[in-house]
């Protein structure tokens, strides 16, 4: 059931939702918290998608926050709150309610949202697009146990993260890490069975992914040990080599659904690590509310700090300059020269 609400307050909105309940016949609230997503006209269709999906198993008031833009003075001061109530099947198990906000109303979001939280139920807060940078203090970001952004989603993700760093409040957490909660579970439970000493790792993904730069932050805090970061084509990460004194461990996912785990000593092993869909890592962040300090721990990390230790490979030494009037350089001279050429470029590429 759908109820179309123009130019109304909070207090409609609340009696629409009651009045969809009676019309379908529950009456009964079961939901077990309310999710709220700030987001723009373009990418509300896929974030609803993606919240209705993830309310099989979390069933939820879903607020969605739109602030329209306004063009023209009058139209700022112009201020109006229109309303989409879903109830039943068009809201997946909860109930949805998609909020416009034009001009003044759009500044003032939270005290909108205020009066259509579900009581005594938690509140998290997903900004799938344009997240502030700091989210605790923002106003909708404060009525939250749990702050939900992604860095994925930014124009510069992995300056993105150190900001997202200096702002890191308990119960902030970001999609970019939930994409490698199976990389983490799959690695752990590798050395869970050996008793190797890990002394260095390197983590292979495509260029500007946050995630990427999070699983090798992870991986220098926990096992404190350099870690190289190098690029590939993708999709997404594509592999992790762990060199142990027992021998490497390495996990390789080339196609981005089917890895392959090699261990020392041991057969190799196809592992299901498929990319998974937003609506996958909306439930999955919906299953906790504590903060997640390993995330913080792994964050605070520091992206500079990556690689500080044989980052980029020394550049031989150059062969002593020919004699005037020699002909072309010896064969010998060429990989020299052509390390010394490709060393800057790496340099770069890592950084």
């Amino acid at each position: 059931m759908k109820i179309d609400l123009t130019d109304t307050t909070s207090s409609k909105i609340n009696k629409a939702l009651v009045q969809g309940r009676r019309a379908i016949g529950t009456p009964a609230v079961g939901m077990v918290l309310t999710l709220v997503i700030v987001t723009d006209e373009e990418n509300a269709y896929d974030a609803l998608k993606a919240a209705n999906d993830a309310s099989r198993e979390h069933p939820s008031r879903t607020l969605v926050v739109i602030k329209r833009v306004s063009r023209t003075p009058r139209a700022r001061a112009q201020a109006r709150l229109d309303a989409e109530v879903r109830v039943g099947a068009e809201a997946g198990t909860g109930e949805t309610v998609i909020l416009r906000l034009y001009g003044e109303v759009s500044e003032h979001a939270q005290s909108v949202v205020l009066p259509l939280l579900l009581p005594d139920a938690p509140v998290v807060v997903w900004w799938p697009v344009n997240a502030p940078l700091d989210p605790a203090k923002d106003p909708l970001g404060a009525l939250a146990q749990r702050r939900v952004t992604d860095t994925y989603a930014s124009e510069q993700p992995i300056q993105e993260l150190t900001a997202r760093a200096d702002a890191y409040t308990p119960g902030d957490t970001d999609l970019s890490w939930t994409r490698i909660t199976p990389w983490r579970s799959m690695l752990a439970a590798a050395l869970d069975q050996v008793a190797c000493e890990v002394t260095g790792v390197e983590v292979e993904g495509e260029e500007f992914n946050p995630s990427v730069e999070l699983l090798a932050m992870w991986l220098a805090d926990r096992l404190n040990v350099p870690v190289k970061r190098s690029l590939s084509a993708g999709p997404g990460l594509t592999a992790v080599r762990m060199d142990t004194n027992c021998g490497p461990i390495i996990l390789d996912r080339a196609d981005g659904s089917l890895a392959n785990l090699s261990i020392q000593g041991q057969p190799d092993r196809a592992v299901a690590l498929k990319r998974r869909e937003t609506a996958e890592l909306i439930a999955e962040e919906l299953r906790r509310l504590d903060p997640d300090d390993t995330y913080a721990s792994a964050l605070r990390y520091g992206v500079d700090r990556l690689g500080d230790v044989d980052r980029v490979p020394p550049v031989p030494a150059a062969a002593p300059a020919a004699p005037a009037g020699a002909g072309e350089p010896d064969a010998g001279d060429a990989p020299a020269k052509k390390a010394a050429k490709k060393a800057p470029a790496r340099k770069a590429a890592s950084a």
